[in-house]
C-alpha cells in the first residue's frame, strides 16, 4: 500500500490560487520541465522533418507501384503533422515555446532528411526515420514514467501511430 494521502479541498484550493500564471504547471508536476520541453522540442523537429520528406516523397513518387506509396506517404505526412501539433500545444501548456525555426530543425530532429531517388529509397529511407522515431519515443515515455503522465500519455499515441507506420513501410518494402 502507498503511504501518499490525497489532498483536502481546501489545501487543493488554496495550491491552485498559488503561481497561478504557470497554467497547467502545478505545485505537483515533479519532471525535470526544462528537461521534458527539450525532449518535446526535439519531438517536434522529427514530426516536421518527417512531415516534409514524406511530402518531397509524395510527389516524387512514380512507377507502376507509386499511387499504394504515394497514399501512404501523404496520409503518414498528414498524422505526422498532426502529431506535431500535440507536440507544440503540449509544450505551450508547459509554459515552453515550440520551436519552428528551420534552420533548427534538422539539427534538433532524430530522423534524417533523407530525399532517396527511387521509390524503393523513399520506402526504405522512410521505414528507418520511423525506426528511429518508435525507437526514441520508447525511451522517452520510460525516462518520463510517472512524473508526468500526460506528456506521457501523448508519446504513447504518437508511438502506436509510428509503429503503425513502419509497418506500412516495411510491407510496401517487401512489395517492391
Amino acid at each position: 500500500m502507498s503511504d501518499m494521502h490525497l489532498s483536502d479541498v481546501n489545501t487543493l484550493r488554496e495550491r491552485a490560487r498559488q503561481h497561478v500564471e504557470n497554467g497547467a504547471v502545478t505545485e505537483g508536476y515533479n519532471a525535470d520541465r526544462t528537461e521534458i520541453l527539450r525532449l518535446l522540442n526535439q519531438s517536434l523537429a522529427t514530426e516536421l522533418v518527417c512531415v516534409l520528406r514524406y511530402k518531397r516523397h509524395y510527389f516524387m513518387a512514380n512507377g507502376l507501384k507509386a499511387s499504394v506509396a504515394a497514399d501512404e506517404f501523404l496520409e503518414h505526412a498528414t498524422q505526422e503533422a498532426a502529431h506535431a501539433d500535440k507536440l507544440a500545444e503540449r509544450i505551450v501548456q508547459l509554459g515552453g515555446e515550440p520551436e519552428f525555426n528551420p534552420d533548427l530543425l534538422s539539427k534538433h530532429s532524430h530522423a534524417q532528411y533523407v530525399a532517396g531517388n527511387t521509390l524503393k529509397e523513399m520506402v526504405y529511407e522512410d521505414l528507418v526515420a520511423e525506426r528511429i522515431a518508435v525507437d526514441s519515443y520508447r525511451e522517452i515515455i520510460q525516462y518520463i514514467g510517472d512524473k508526468d503522465p500526460t506528456t506521457r500519455r501523448l508519446f504513447e499515441e504518437i508511438l502506436a501511430q509510428e509503429e503503425e507506420h513502419a509497418d506500412d513501410m516495411a510491407d510496401i518494402l517487401n512489395d517492391l
